[in-house]
């Protein structure tokens, strides 16, 4: 069964700050205004991404005004998984934002640890009070668990993303592992989110690949927590 609408938030975008990405947050809430979006997650990389911000660019968000062009912008981060339970930016300045998405990365010290290993961090990650979203689990340069990470998204309320890139443009060979990922996610009851991972304004928005994933997967529109600004605002705990 088909989705009844397009989700209206977009919670994973990269502006300039990200260094291999090619928009400011004007151009895409711009471009997100334009598509009808009422939210955008600006989640830049973590610091120890090769050519990432330093940590003081998350200490100074709070120059980002919350709206723009019409559209929420919530101030995030794309945190790289550096060990287990542990990311690239201290917990006192997670502690000043709005969304924090973990994620692997190559080159960003979490290399080689194996499914088991990959799957002890992000089960811990899951646990972190501040870490809401799980980015791209269905990169296969990072093997997982996906049934235990499923269930204990479902345990710990923490989505999974099923990112829309990794359908065509980043990390080769996801396809069929976010396509099992969304098959547990379905099963289990897990929240998930679809994520452009925008690396230009163009790009903000596009979930086609994503949301087509969902419904083979028979995953239900009420798990898909950014699908509408109430819905997104909800699970991250945020007032309207």
């Amino acid at each position: 069964m088909a989705f009844p609408a397009l989700p209206t938030a977009d919670l994973h975008v990269h502006t300039l700050a990200s260094g291999h990405a090619f928009s400011t947050i004007n151009e895409i809430a711009l471009e997100a205004s334009r598509k009808g979006l009422k939210l955008i997650g600006m989640t830049d990389h973590g610091p120890g991404l090769p050519g990432g911000p330093h940590p003081y660019h998350f200490a100074a968000l709070r120059f980002i005004p919350e709206n723009m062009h019409g559209v929420r912008i919530l101030k995030g981060i794309e945190a790289n998984i550096v060990e287990e339970g542990q990311v690239d930016l201290e917990d006192r300045l997670l502690e000043r934002l709005e969304l924090v998405m973990a994620g692997f990365h190559e080159g960003c010290g979490f290399d080689g640890r194996g499914k088991e290993g990959n799957t002890r961090a992000v089960l811990a990650l899951m646990e972190h009070s501040r870490v809401q979203v799980i980015s791209h689990p269905g990169n296969p340069n990072f093997p997982l668990d996906y049934e235990a990470v499923a269930k204990k998204g479902a345990e710990t309320g923490t989505a999974l993303e099923i990112n829309n890139s990794s359908f065509s443009i980043s990390r080769k060979g996801s396809e069929p592992v976010c396509r099992e990922i969304a098959v547990q996610c379905a099963r289990f009851g897990s929240p998930v989110t679809v994520g452009s991972d925008a690396h230009i304004a163009q790009g903000v928005g596009e979930f086609g690949d994503a949301l087509q994933a969902l419904e083979a997967a028979g995953v239900k529109w009420g798990q898909v927590v950014n699908r509408t600004l109430k819905s997104t605002l909800e699970f991250l705990g945020l007032a309207e």
